[in-house]
Formats: structure tokens, C-alpha cells, sequence
């Protein structure tokens, strides 16, 4: 299953838990005219019960995504969802943790897919008769279950290995109309330049956080309904809030400032930071970690600023065409973007297999592939613009080093490729026997008219 479709059923999941808790919290309940309940259950797992309006939600949420399940979703929905109960019960069997920052993130990931399905926060809202907040609520218990869910699968295969020698003899075994095709992948060099923001601009960001720190000092407004309306961090939305992080969590000027904050009713000096410019406020210390929010404004970068960096960018571009110096010194020694600077400007894509310089052309950054899409290997794009990881415009040119053609696998070229099929192929497998097993071992019901199913895991029928 790709990660998209992993994805997509993960937001289902917790689509169906926000569609559960806002019938119960508005008592919603379809009957008939003699006030029989139309809902029922349909599969018991355990202790839990797999209810016909939650197939039901799924299912219409799933046509909204553009899922396509496979085989009949009568049967493939409830059966995913009772898969779900069984790592889900296990996962608290074996005291599988998470934290509230991982809980926050993934909430956070799910909101924006869904704001950006339906078309806007306010369509979202209207859609489910809730506020974000009250929404984001609902998700955070299904979001910890899929989060207890995962670290259960991960649990399950983390000794999983396989040998240079099971690649080649899967290589070997598999037809040839059967390898995997390999997408096109690029290595990209960047040289970038930061357009320099005015100080007339600084002056204007910082005179704002200070009258912000004026109304909460007077106590006209508070510091999270401020940090709502003007902070331009995701976690405005909710006051500004950041979950409990350690020092090594936070940008370093922004933690020196947080830590040494020691009176929640005061607001700190602004800080300036990798992201922009911030007001802090203390929530509560624990340990070696602190819970605060704040306040972040961006100061806008003028046209000219861009302009200018265009211009000396498009400078350093003929210099390297003429030859007068190399992209890779050009790249260690003017570029702003210190993740590449001293690696020659190469990117780097860090994947859950672990670190390479190759990307398809999807994992890049669009403007970046766009940069490079046309380009000869060793050739320099002109000058563009681009955001950075930390939100900023910035402004560069790419060089090309290497493309390799999309292409059927071979062992030697893509050996990690190969690896990564035969580690999953036998992740899955481990998987899939452990959830036979489990069927075998708990209480399972289902409704008669389930016994015909095509199910993909043997053992529900008894």
C-alpha cells in the first residue's frame, strides 16, 4: 500500500471517530416510525463493536479522497477497521507510548488535508457544524490511536532484516514483466541568496509585537486570542500553544529566551529567530522542558530586495558559464543556505530508508523541479524564487549533477531499491501472519451477511 493510500486511511479513520462524536454530542440517531434504532452492529472484535454507520462514513469519506478499495467495500471497510482493533488492543497490551507533540502534529497534518479537500476552514466548520478547535478535539483521541496502532507495527517488524544474497534471489526469481519501474531521479546543486529585508520593515514587525505585549500587559486582550489573530506560526490557530519541548527541540535564540522565562504573567523581550520575529509567553516548566506560546511575525521582503538578489544571482551564474570559478566553490562560499553550503550545494533527501542525494522529481521542491526539469546534466538554471523549510523567500539557481532515466530495476543500479521491495515484502508478510494469528486468538462476530466475504485475512468466519 503507498504512503498516499496509507495516508488517506489514516484521516478516514479519524474522520469516522470526528463523524461518531459529533452524533453523539448532538444525539443524532436515524429511527424508524416505531423508534427502532436503524443503526446496528455488524462485526464484534473483542470488546469492540464495528458499527453499519461506521462502514457507511467511511465509505463516503473514502469516495470523497478518491480511494478505491480493493474488492468489495462492503467487506474490505469493516475489515480494515477491525484490523485496526486488533494492533490497537495489542498496542495497550504492550504499553506502546506517544506523546502529545506526536498527537499535535498528526493533528495538525489532518486538519490541513482536510481544509484542503473541502476548500476552507469555514467550509470545514459549516461541514461538521464545529469550530476548528472543537474539531481538532475530536481528532486527538483517534490520532493517538492511530499513533498506538503504528507503533505496534513498527514494534512487530523492527528485527526484520534481509541479506545481499535474499535481494539477488529475489532479483533473480522475479519475472521480468514483474520489476519494479524506477521513476526518474535527479542530484541538485543550489547556490542561494536571502533577499536582505529593509529596516524600515524590522522597525514595523517589531513596533506590532510591541503593542501586542502593551495590550496584554494592560490586560485588553489576551495573549492567545492575539496570538489567533495575528500570528503568522501553524500554532496561532490555537493561541500560540507549543507542547513541551526541550531546548535541542527549539530554534537556539528561541529557546535562550523561553528558558530563562520564569513568570508566567509576563511576556518576553522579542526575539529574533531563524522563522522571524517572536513574543514568548510561559506556560509551565517540566523537567528539562518547557511548555510556552507565542507570537510570530514575518517581515515581508520588498520586490526591489528580490529583485536585487535576482540580479547578483544572475551575475554568479554567468561567472560560473565563463568559468571564472566552479558552481561547487561558488556554492561553499556565497550561497545562504547553510543545510547545503558545505556539501558543494548538493540537496539531500532523507527518507525512512535513510540519506541520499537522489530525488524524484516529485520530492523536490516544485520550484526547484521546475528549475531542473529541462535542464542538461552539468548545465545552471537561471535565477528563481522559492520558500525555504523555515517559510522565507529566498532566491537561487540549480545545477543539475546527475540524471538517471526512469528505468526497469536491475540489481547492481538499484540495489536499494531491491532491498527496500524484499524488506517490505517480508514486513507485510510478518504482518499479515501476526493478524491471522491474532483472529485466531480473540472473540471475533460478524453478521451473517458477511459470511460470503472475500476478506483478505483468513480466520473471521467461524
Amino acid at each position: 500500500m503507498n504512503k498516499r493510500k496509507l495516508l488517506i486511511l489514516s484521516i478516514l479513520f479519524s474522520l469516522v471517530s470526528l463523524t461518531k462524536a459529533q452524533q453523539q454530542a448532538d444525539s443524532v440517531v436515524a429511527t424508524t416510525p416505531t423508534g427502532t434504532v436503524v443503526d446496528e452492529v455488524i462485526w464484534v472484535v473483542g470488546d469492540e463493536a464495528i458499527l453499519k454507520s461506521d462502514v457507511e462514513a467511511m465509505r463516503i469519506q473514502g469516495q470523497q479522497s478518491g480511494l478505491h478499495w480493493s474488492g468489495d467495500p462492503d467487506c474490505s471497510i469493516p475489515e480494515q477497521i477491525a484490523v485496526q482493533k486488533l494492533y490497537l488492543n495489542q498496542a495497550i497490551i504492550d504499553s506502546i507510548e506517544v506523546t502529545d507533540s506526536e498527537i499535535a502534529q498528526d493533528v495538525e497534518l489532518y486538519l490541513e488535508d482536510m481544509i484542503s479537500t473541502i476548500g476552507s476552514r469555514e467550509k470545514l466548520e459549516e461541514y461538521h457544524k464545529k469550530t476548528i478547535s472543537q474539531i481538532r478535539a475530536d481528532l486527538r483521541e483517534s490520532c493517538r490511536e492511530r499513533k498506538l496502532v503504528q507503533g505496534m507495527q513498527q514494534k512487530l517488524v523492527q528485527d526484520i532484516t534481509v541479506s545481499p544474497a535474499e535481494v539477488r534471489r529475489y532479483f533473480k526469481e522475479l519475472p521480468p514483466d514483474s520489476l519494479p519501474f524506477v521513476p526518474t531521479e535527479v542530484e541538485v546543486q543550489l547556490i542561494t541568496q536571502q533577499p536582505k529585508i529593509e529596516q524600515e520593515e524590522i522597525n514595523r514587525v517589531k513596533e506590532e509585537l510591541r503593542d501586542y505585549t502593551d495590550r496584554i500587559n494592560k490586560g485588553e486582550s489576551s495573549f492567545q486570542t492575539l496570538a489567533r489573530l495575528y500570528s503568522e506560526a501553524p500554532e496561532g490557530r490555537r493561541g500560540g500553544e507549543l507542547d513541551y519541548m526541550g531546548r535541542g527541540m527549539l530554534d537556539p535564540a528561541f529557546a535562550n529566551v523561553a528558558f530563562s522565562l520564569t513568570d508566567p504573567k509576563r511576556v518576553s523581550k522579542i526575539v529574533e529567530s531563524e522563522f522571524g520575529f517572536h513574543i514568548i509567553q510561559l506556560i509551565d516548566k517540566r523537567g528539562d522542558k518547557i511548555k510556552v506560546r507565542h507570537i510570530l511575525r514575518k517581515p515581508i521582503v520588498s520586490d526591489e530586495a528580490v529583485d536585487r538578489a535576482l540580479a547578483r544571482l544572475d551575475s554568479i551564474r554567468m561567472d560560473i558559464v565563463d568559468g571564472k570559478f566552479s558552481f561547487e566553490a561558488g556554492a561553499s562560499v556565497i550561497s545562504d543556505d547553510k543545510d547545503t553550503r558545505n556539501n558543494h550545494g548538493l540537496m539531500a533527501n532523507i527518507t525512512q530508508e535513510g540519506r541520499t542525494s537522489r530525488f524524484k522529481l516529485a520530492e523536490l521542491p516544485p520550484e526547484v523541479a521546475k528549475a531542473v526539469d529541462t535542464l542538461a546534466v552539468g548545465a545552471v538554471s537561471k535565477p528563481f524564487t522559492m520558500f525555504n523549510e523555515r517559510g522565507k523567500t529566498v532566491c537561487a539557481i540549480a545545477k543539475l549533477k546527475s540524471r538517471v532515466e526512469g528505468h526497469k530495476a536491475t540489481v547492481t543500479e538499484d540495489f536499494q531499491v531491491m532491498k527496500n521491495l524484499v524488506l517490505n515484502k517480508r514486513r507485510n508478510q510478518v504482518l499479515h501472519d501476526w493478524v491471522v494469528k491474532r483472529i485466531k486468538s480473540t472473540y471475533v462476530r460478524i453478521n451473517d451477511r458477511y459470511r460470503d466475504c472475500q476478506f483478505e485475512y483468513e480466520g473471521w468466519v467461524r
